[in-house]
């Protein structure tokens, strides 16, 4: 049985939310499944990604292939170089100790990339903010400017025939 570790679609119409699983090749898309190995939810910037790592290593070792889409969430998340590490550890090229402080150092680094990105995202909103309060100032002044000379116009024509009938009215 060929085994494949792919996305299976759930969600409602143009908000997808993916489940992650191991399942039999032949199997539909969202149909029966071995393992679920965790979820991916697009809709949100940064995607978020919820994943076993263990159970997907342990997955890929027993010869599950991964899809396109599978392999790359599998990459952002570790665990191609995890099961790579193992393999690594396996032919005696490193020691277990060793592989763990590669991945846990890889797993830091990647951390901070990611909160770098979620902080430049957040200041990149607030700008957005800042900029579009900024334009909405900027338009209420001009309606402001627009309205007031049309407000004196008004008063000093109404004042001037006042005058003028009081005026004609004196002599």
């Amino acid at each position: 049985m060929s085994v494949k570790i792919r996305l299976q679609r759930h969600g409602k119409k143009g908000k997808p939310f993916y489940w992650i699983v191991a399942a039999d090749a032949r199997a539909k898309r969202d149909g029966k499944y071995l393992e679920k190995l965790g979820t991916y939810n697009p809709n949100v910037n940064p995607a978020i990604i919820d994943l076993n790592v263990d159970d997907a290593v342990k997955w890929l070792q027993n010869g599950a292939q991964p899809t396109d889409t599978a392999r790359a969430i599998l990459s952002y998340k570790g665990v191609m170089l995890k099961n790579h590490l193992a393999v690594g550890v396996r032919k005696g090229a490193l020691t277990e100790e060793q592989a763990e402080a590669k991945f846990e150092a890889w797993l830091q680094e990647k951390e901070e990339r990611v909160g770098s990105k979620i902080s430049g995202l957040d200041k990149a909103k607030a700008a957005a903010k800042a900029k579009a309060l900024e334009a909405e100032k900027e338009v209420n002044e001009k309606r402001k400017a627009a309205a007031a000379p049309v407000v004196e116009e008004t008063t000093d024509s109404e004042d001037t025939p006042v005058a003028a009938a009081s005026g004609d009215s004196e002599e």
